[in-house]
């Protein structure tokens, strides 16, 4: 504020509600995480949950929103970018001006009017960034609950689904209670040696929530599809 500008006026211009960027129609919103550390552990998005979906929407014809928590550049986990993780959708990617342009100016979540009619979809990727950023995040969760209660899809993928633990259903319910659900397992938590740095194990959380919690053979593909809810 400018030096002459008394404090409580200054403050009350910083309370002012920021205006929320307008949205092309029929609009999904894939949701990124924004924190590049778990517990000291160097992390991120895993970028084929982002790169596949971006490319899945934009060729059903639906415009296509990148947001994470802080908005800007997201972090990328380096270990979806070797071997057989570094798919072609995440080298297409990569390589795609437009596309990275998006990722390097993500949308604050904040700045987004989920209430719009506009959004048909909301799409929650993961990485275990997800699980630093998406726990204890009323603006996701309201995000989340505003776009399920509006009957419209909410789709979340691997630790993404972390952010559902916090989520309503409108009559007050847990989001996920008596909903077929699948998600990352305590088997592959496990596997990757990072059960001691997640805030909870997602399948054991689920399945408290009332989850019907279902999962294939690690690493495997495995989806489920309850309603409006999409895991």
């Amino acid at each position: 504020a400018p030096a002459n500008r008394a404090p409580a006026e200054a403050a009350a211009v910083a309370r002012e509600p920021r205006p929320k960027i307008e949205m092309k129609p029929n609009t999904v919103v894939i949701v990124s995480t924004s924190a590049a550390y778990l517990k000291g552990h160097q992390t991120g998005l895993w970028l084929e949950e982002l790169a596949s979906p971006y490319y899945k929407f934009k060729e059903a014809g639906f415009e296509v929103v990148i947001a994470s928590a802080r908005g800007g550049p997201v972090p990328i986990d380096a270990a979806s970018m070797k071997g057989d993780d570094f798919t072609a959708a995440a080298k297409k990617f990569m390589l795609d001006g437009d596309a990275f342009g998006d990722l390097s100016h993500s949308i604050r979540l904040n700045a987004i009017d989920f209430k719009s009619d506009t959004i048909k979809a909301v799409f929650v990727c993961g990485g275990h960034g997800a699980c630093a950023d998406f726990i204890k995040s009323p603006v996701l969760k309201k995000a989340i609950e505003t776009v399920y209660g509006a009957g419209n899809a909410v789709a979340a993928v691997c630790h993404g689904l972390i952010c559902l633990a916090q989520c309503k259903k409108p009559d007050g319910s847990p989001l996920v209670k008596d909903l077929i659900v699948t998600g990352f397992s305590e088997s592959e938590e496990d596997a990757v040696k990072l059960a001691d740095k997640v805030p909870f194990a997602i399948e054991s959380k689920l399945k408290e929530l009332g989850g019907l919690y279902e999962k294939g053979e690690d690493w495997s593909c495995t989806v489920k599809v309850a309603g409006n809810l999409i895991t």
